[in-house]
């Protein structure tokens, strides 16, 4: 199974909303800040997500979703142990 990086992170404002997406957006993958999270997925797994975001946040609410293929670099406490490639294009 070809798996990629995707970086998600997000501005939202309204407590609700913002809640709603957190607890939707951890089923795909882990936070590595406070408004960011990194996911490993497959594209099936990718466009399921892409296709439910639209329906989480309002108009005014700003969410960008990043993939990312090579390797990648990462320092920190919550630092995880990533076994696959990822390049920053």
């Amino acid at each position: 199974m070809n798996k990629r990086m995707v970086l998600i992170i997000y501005d939202i404002s309204d407590n609700k909303t913002r809640t709603k997406f957190v607890k939707f957006i951890e089923h795909y993958g882990y936070r590595v800040q406070k408004s960011a999270f990194e996911a490993f997925l497959d594209s099936s797994k990718y466009k399921k997500m892409i296709k439910k975001i639209p329906r989480i946040i309002k108009s005014s609410d700003n969410v960008r979703v990043y993939m990312l293929e090579g390797e990648g670099k990462y320092w920190g406490e919550n630092r995880r142990d990533i076994k696959e490639d990822i390049i920053i294009l």
